[in-house]
This record gives structure tokens, C-alpha cells and sequence, in this order.
């Protein structure tokens, strides 16, 4: 069966050599907008192509407001400042990501809360969301939610909507409106990815796209902050190290970040996102052949939850067992075809292992078994 996972992934792409999990695609105008901005010498974090970058993303998402920065992660954590977590507040997110998503909390003095997720959209489960907010919270009567032992603030709720598939987000924003919480979007893997018509990243109050290079439009590196837009006023200020306009002092009113994105990586961003669509359609293609090749193997494809379009950024298999990833893993990787396992989940790591946790059932079943396969623009759709 590997053999024949190994030809078909080889057949789509129509060649012998190494085929990456990811890679970039530059056939639109990325040289002439790159050149553009060389020649204007503005390719730092001033320039036309910032700008047009983020009207660009506005009326792509339909966001209010969109502040570009210059990773995902950046994006991450002015989100969760503008949402107010501060030093000591817990932030609810899912121990099934990538660990950029609590690292995020971390810069901001806070420590996550790790929740199970739905094995039917690989994200946060707002049932076990509820439950666990049941047992262990209460809401003040000011609007705070708080721990029930020691009264500790729960500030936030960070879901991720894992491999471009878009989580529950209805519920989930429901639930936080019910229990006073922040609700900020992990959309870093889930650009093009629609819920019930709207794009993921703009239910929360805030939400934040990345635009790494092995995401599915790059900037080099680069990341996007989704919000209102009396936020995005704010983002814009701490993201430019909070300094105050002036025609030529330096006057900085608080502490801010440096983390404007550049007009360089920008003008490679505005030529990518021409040709989203274009991208998600191959992607897309990609997702039904796998999913008609695996129809009848004892292995799963995961296809996108119900009411959604999802971009299909990373194609999901479920494999059977831990055994059966494992030697899949070894096969695919040992031929030149690069697959894959999901994160290890964080509640595993050493810096987060002793955060408050609910029951992770569904999220140990996902680990032992999710194998990433290659997932990148068919060539067909290369011209």
C-alpha cells in the first residue's frame, strides 16, 4: 500500500525527484512588484506595497481592518495584547497545534489552558470547552471569568483552525460570549477557508493570518492581524514600536513591538494574493484526488467539516494506528516523498507540560495517527 501511496503522489506531480510537503509557487507578478519596490529604495517597513497589501487583504477577508506584521507569530501576540491578556491571565486554546500559537500567550506573561479538540474538524471542541468551563470556572458579576480555586482571570479563547480546516466557530463564539471571553482566531493556516460564507479569522474579535513561506501564499515571512477598525489603529500603532507621528522626532507614548512588516516582503504578498483563488482551486483538486484514491484503503482522508470551504493548505490521512503512521512515515520519507506527522501535542512539552489541561482523548487519538501528505500546487495548474 505504501508503494502505491509513494506512485500516486509521484503521478500527480509528474516526477522522480524529491517532492516537497509544501512548496511556494511564483508565476504571477512577484518579480515586478519585488523589482518595483527596489527601485523606489522604500523596502523596509514604509511603502505603497504595505498599504496595498492590507486594503488588499480587506476586501479579501472582509475583515474591517488588516495590519500586516512580519510573522504569523508577531500577528499572534498583538492580537492577544489588543485582546487584553495580561501577565498572569490564562488564554483556552487547544494542546493539538503548532507551538507558536502558546508561545504567543507566553510572551504575553500568560499561560494557556489546553482543551480537547473535535475529531471531525481537527479544532478546539466547544463541548469540551463547555465542560470544562462548567467545572472549573464562574463568571463575576462584572463579566470576569475566573477560575473557581484560586480566581485566576481566564482572559481569552485561541482556537486554531487546524490545516486550513475551519473549527466551530459559532459555538465557540457563543460560548465566549457567554463566559466573558476574548475570543482571538488562529486563521495562521486557514487564508481562503470560509464558515457558513464567512472567512475564518473575522468571527473573533481579532484573528491572525501567517504568510510563511510554506504557507499557501508567501511573503518570505510575514503575518496578518484581522480586526475592527478602531483595533486596527492600535495595531498599527504598537506594531510600528508606538511611535507618535512627527515630522522628525523620535516620541514613543509605550512600549510597542517592531513589527512591521517590509514593503519588500509586501509587494511579493499583493502579487501571491492575485492568484489565491487560483491556488485553493488546485489545492482543492489535489484534496478529491486523494480523497477518491483513499476511498476504499483502511487509512482515512480527512475532507473539510460540514458548511465549510477549506483552502486543503496541508492534506490530512488518518492512519489506523501509531504502527501503521509510523511505517508510512518511514516509506513515504525513505522514497523522496515528504509526508509528515501532526505536532507532538503541547501538554508534551517542557515548557508547557504543567499547564491546566481538560481530557485529551480525541487530541491523543489525532496524534498517534495524523500523517501529513504532499500538498503543494498541482503542476497542471502551474501556467
Amino acid at each position: 500500500m505504501f508503494d502505491a501511496i509513494v506512485g500516486f503522489v509521484r503521478e500527480q506531480y509528474r516526477t522522480r525527484e524529491f517532492i516537497p510537503l509544501h512548496a511556494p509557487v511564483f508565476n504571477g507578478r512577484e518579480g515586478e512588484y519585488v523589482n518595483e519596490t527596489i527601485a523606489s529604495t522604500f523596502v523596509s517597513s514604509v511603502g505603497a506595497f504595505v498599504d496595498r497589501f492590507e486594503t488588499d487583504m480587506q476586501c479579501y477577508t472582509g475583515s474591517p481592518k488588516a495590519v500586516a506584521t512580519v510573522n504569523g507569530t508577531a500577528a499572534l501576540h498583538l492580537a492577544l495584547v489588543l485582546a487584553g491578556v495580561k501577565s498572569g491571565d490564562l488564554v483556552i486554546t487547544q494542546s493539538l497545534t503548532f507551538v507558536a500559537t502558546c508561545n504567543a500567550i507566553a510572551y504575553c506573561g500568560a499561560s494557556p489552558v489546553f482543551i480537547d479538540v473535535d475529531r471531525e474538524t481537527l479544532g478546539l471542541s466547544p463541548a469540551a470547552l463547555e465542560r470544562w468551563l462548567v467545572a472549573n470556572a464562574y463568571l463575576t458579576a462584572e463579566g470576569i471569568c475566573r477560575l473557581k480555586d484560586n480566581h485566576q482571570v481566564v482572559r481569552a479563547c485561541l482556537p486554531m483552525h487546524t490545516f486550513g480546516h475551519p473549527v466551530l466557530i459559532e459555538p465557540l463564539l457563543e460560548l465566549c460570549q457567554r463566559w466573558g471571553l476574548v475570543l482571538v482566531e488562529d486563521a495562521a493556516e486557514s487564508l481562503g477557508s470560509i464558515y457558513k460564507g464567512q472567512h475564518t479569522g473575522t468571527f473573533g474579535k481579532l484573528g491572525a493570518l501567517s504568510f510563511n513561506g510554506n504557507k499557501i501564499i508567501t511573503t518570505g515571512g510575514g503575518g496578518m492581524v484581522l480586526c475592527d477598525e478602531v483595533l486596527g489603529v492600535r495595531a498599527k500603532h504598537l506594531s510600528t514600536t508606538a511611535k507618535q507621528a512627527h515630522a522628525y522626532e523620535y516620541v514613543h507614548d509605550e512600549i510597542g513591538y517592531n513589527y512591521r512588516l517590509p514593503n519588500l516582503n509586501a509587494a511579493l504578498g499583493c502579487a501571491q494574493l492575485e492568484r489565491v483563488e487560483h491556488f485553493i482551486l488546485a489545492k482543492r483538486e489535489l484534496a478529491a484526488r486523494y480523497q477518491a484514491f483513499f476511498q476504499s484503503s483502511s487509512m482515512r482522508f480527512f475532507v473539510e467539516p460540514e458548511h465549510c470551504r477549506s483552502n486543503y493548505w496541508l492534506n490530512v490521512l488518518i492512519c489506523e494506528d501509531l504502527a501503521q503512521r509510523d511505517a508510512l512515515l518511514k516509506a513515504t520519507n525513505a522514497k523522496g516523498v515528504m509526508t509528515r506527522p501532526i505536532w507532538q501535542l503541547m501538554t508534551r512539552l517542557p515548557m508547557y507540560r504543567d499547564c491546566l489541561r481538560g481530557d485529551m482523548t480525541n487530541a491523543e487519538w489525532l496524534e498517534a495517527r495524523v500523517v501529513n501528505l504532499p500538498s503543494s500546487v498541482l503542476p497542471e495548474f502551474l501556467s
